[in-house]
């Protein structure tokens, strides 16, 4: 044992693994990726009892040894290569107390690694509530090992648990169900090979030994010829050791486990679900729910986003004022400031919408919606397992389109790879509410439905819609021969953690400021230099111009002479005559030059259109201390003398952001899952020219 032992965590998903990380770890934790593998990898430290600390691993949930997704394989190569990096001194098994039995099945597979295992039973509380009663004692000595049960949400049991951690050191297991008669000569072969005693690593070894990277290129071939000499069956096997290892858990669990409770376990879980998943009333209590989300987005949020907006204008009034004249102080105040406020204005809807995400996960409505979306997935090319990346991409795509992994048939995860980012993230959310705000007015339809709410919802829903409808075209485009299945355990309803939501609100409202709020920052002091500054004759043709005028003295031209030469310069500035290129190409989406600089800065991030039109604005000039959407507002179509966000503008911008691939996050993450170039430029050039389409369409038509 050396000074810093680790220990790693392992469970089926759903058993609190993660949050039993939380709290051991706290805020001592990293992700980062296991070696060589796109797979998250949680590390996380914690002091034992006696001052000893603990290196935790997070290890990817799995019902078993035997993986059935890229997640899945990375438990049995950290549990059985003594080299790996991550290799634990002991294994903490997490097992759910109100499905024992089923739980067990990893814990004999791990046990029999021979590694130092302790078995944490969690949800004990619920097991109580539900009529499960499990001796402990009596379940440990026919185990050979510390059992300790917690509650991980309650936080009970901890320091139990730590205790037992720091007096684990070796492996004191008994041995389970006998695995030598299923193979005995390919075993005794391996055993010789691989020069080890123990008889269930030399089964697991030849199960799945080509994605073990551990061994060498001779080793995979004498392990092949061992299956092929041996008729090695691997469905067969894992069958009769799955039957051998229930037969022998029937006998550890014969008087430690009294159900009194049998005919009410989860009863009031299968109540709420013959209504929450009704084929008629689940999707429309879903649509409900959906619509309660979006409304309260807007109408929650509008005293906090009013206050922050008039907090930026104060700000920005009070340094033109007190701030001496120069360009240090308009890019402090026109530049950073305004493409920072553009953003934090945000922060109360972004806080809003994972707070409610954070709910339906928590309470395990989040499956239900999983398990109700599968039949009508499948119509469309995708499966059930597609819809938690497509539901996760109303957050982020990056990390939606990472979890597709789990997705075993190759089709299935390209196209849901494909479509999950046309499924609107919280990115898209301050481009469509300050455009909401400027198109829809801010009415109530009878009395309780907020109107821009509805309309905010409508973006949402176009944006799954078409999603749906892309998948249904890559299922015919795309070939091939894998069939797909979808296994899924619903957990029980819980109440929600509400530190956790608070937590995760927090979370993510800084993750948004502190990342896009760099990207913004950069945006906006490059554009702000690009606004400011143009090629020295025409500024020069410029200022003799408005020297005429001064001279002149007219009052009336006298009067907006700094707003029209701030305008002229502004529409011949580097970012002026960039504007002015691609204008000829998106008016007839209804955008003009400035609306094209925002598209261009907006392939960086898709929140960066806010700060672009706040920095653009600012330099343009106009009323000190006004805000964004009020100078937004005013603007007018120099031809037409009409506003320029129309609700024709307005809606087609809406699309194009709706459906164009505005993130270069996305288009990497895309190319690291698919390990090809191929994938990432198809979905760009099919998304830009989708929301191009539509756009063209939308404005035509509403012009």
């Amino acid at each position: 044992m050396t000074s810093t032992i680790k220990i790693a965590l392992v469970g089926n998903p759903n058993t609190g693994k993660s949050t039993l990380f939380n709290i051991l770890t706290g805020l001592n934790q990293k992700i980062g990726n296991f070696p060589g593998i796109t797979v998250d990898k949680k590390l996380g430290y914690c002091k034992l009892p006696g001052g000893q600390q603990a290196e935790i691993i997070d290890l990817p949930g799995t019902y078993s040894l035997y993986p059935k997704s890229r997640d899945e394989r990375i438990a049995f190569q950290v549990l059985a290569d003594s080299r790996n990096p991550s290799y634990p001194d002991m294994v903490v098994v997490i097992a759910d107390a109100t499905n024992l039995r089923r739980n067990l099945l990893l814990y004999t597979q791990v046990a029999d690694l021979g590694l130092p295992v302790l078995l944490a039973l969690n949800m004990t509380d619920m097991a109580k509530k539900e009529g499960i009663d499990i001796n402990v004692d009596k379940l440990s000595e026919r185990l050979g090992v510390q059992v300790v049960p917690i509650s991980a949400r309650s936080n009970q049991g901890i320091d139990k648990l730590k205790a037992a951690m720091a007096n684990t050191s070796m492996a004191t297991q008994l041995p389970g169900a006998d695995m030598d008669h299923l193979a005995p000569e390919a075993l005794q072969h391996t055993r010789e090979l691989l020069s080890t005693d123990n008889t269930y690593l030399c089964l697991q070894v030849l199960h799945q030994h080509e994605h073990l990277s551990m061994y060498t290129e001779i080793e995979h071939e004498a392990l092949e010829e061992i299956k092929r000499t041996n008729d090695f069956d691997a469905s067969k096997l894992q069958a009769a050791e799955t039957i051998a290892r229930y037969r022998y858990l029937s006998g550890v669990l014969s008087g430690v486990v009294v159900d009194t409770g049998a005919t009410r376990k989860f009863a009031f879980s299968d109540k709420i679900d013959a209504v929450l998943t009704n084929r008629f009333w689940g999707f429309i209590i879903f649509f409900l729910i959906l619509f309660f989300i979006f409304n309260a987005i807007f109408s929650w949020s509008t005293f906090p986003m009013d206050l922050i907006e008039g907090g930026f204008g104060w700000l920005t009034e009070y340094g033109h004022e007190h701030l001496p004249e120069g360009l240090l102080t308009d890019l402090f105040l026109d530049g950073i400031l305004a493409g920072l406020g553009g953003i934090v204005i945000f922060i109360p809807q972004i806080a809003i919408l994972f707070a409610f995400i954070s709910i339906l996960e928590d309470t395990g409505y989040m499956a239900r919606v999983t398990f109700m979306m599968d039949k009508i997935m499948r119509k469309f090319g995708l499966s059930g397992k597609s819809v938690v990346p497509m539901i996760g991409s109303l957050a982020c795509a990056v990390p939606s389109i990472m979890s597709a992994r789990n997705i075993e048939n190759w089709k299935d995860r390209i196209i849901t790879i494909m479509v999950s980012p046309l499924v609107s993230c919280s990115a898209r959310l301050p481009v469509y509410t300050l455009l909401i705000s400027l198109i829809i007015p801010e009415k109530m339809l009878f009395g309780f439905i907020n109107l821009q709410g509805l309309t905010l919802m409508g973006m949402y829903l176009i944006s799954i819609v078409a999603a749906i409808l892309v998948a249904w075209v890559m299922k015919i485009i795309i070939k091939a021969k894998e069939k797909s299945y979808f296994i899924m355990e619903l957990p029980v309803y819980r109440m929600p953690r509400w530190k956790n939501v608070i937590f995760t609100m927090y979370e993510k409202s800084r993750t948004f400021v502190f990342e896009a709020g760099k990207v913004i920052i950069a945006i906006s002091i490059v554009l702000w230099v690009l606004a400011t500054y143009g090629p020295p004759a025409r500024f020069a043709e410029i200022d003799r111009k408005y020297e005429q005028i001064e001279a002149q003295k007219i009052e009336t031209e006298i009067a907006t002479l700094e707003r029209d030469r701030s305008a002229e310069k502004l529409e011949n500035s580097y970012a002026g005559i960039l504007g002015h290129v691609l204008e000829p190409v998106i008016k007839p989406l209804g955008f003009d030059w400035k609306i094209g600089i925002a598209l261009v800065t907006s392939f960086a991030a898709r929140e960066a259109f806010v700060g672009t039109m706040a920095t653009i604005y600012s330099v343009e000039g106009g009323e000190e201390g006004s805000t964004i959407r009020s100078k937004m507002l005013a603007a007018r179509n120099p031809d037409t003398g009409l506003p320029v966000f129309t609700f024709a503008t307005g809606f087609s911008l809406m699309l194009f952001y709706a459906f164009a691939m505005q993130c270069m996050s996305t288009v990497a993450v895309v190319f690291r899952e698919t390990k090809t170039w191929r994938w990432p430029i198809i979905q760009i050039v099919y998304m830009t020219a989708l929301a191009y389409v539509a756009s063209l369409i939308a404005y035509q038509l509403l012009k």
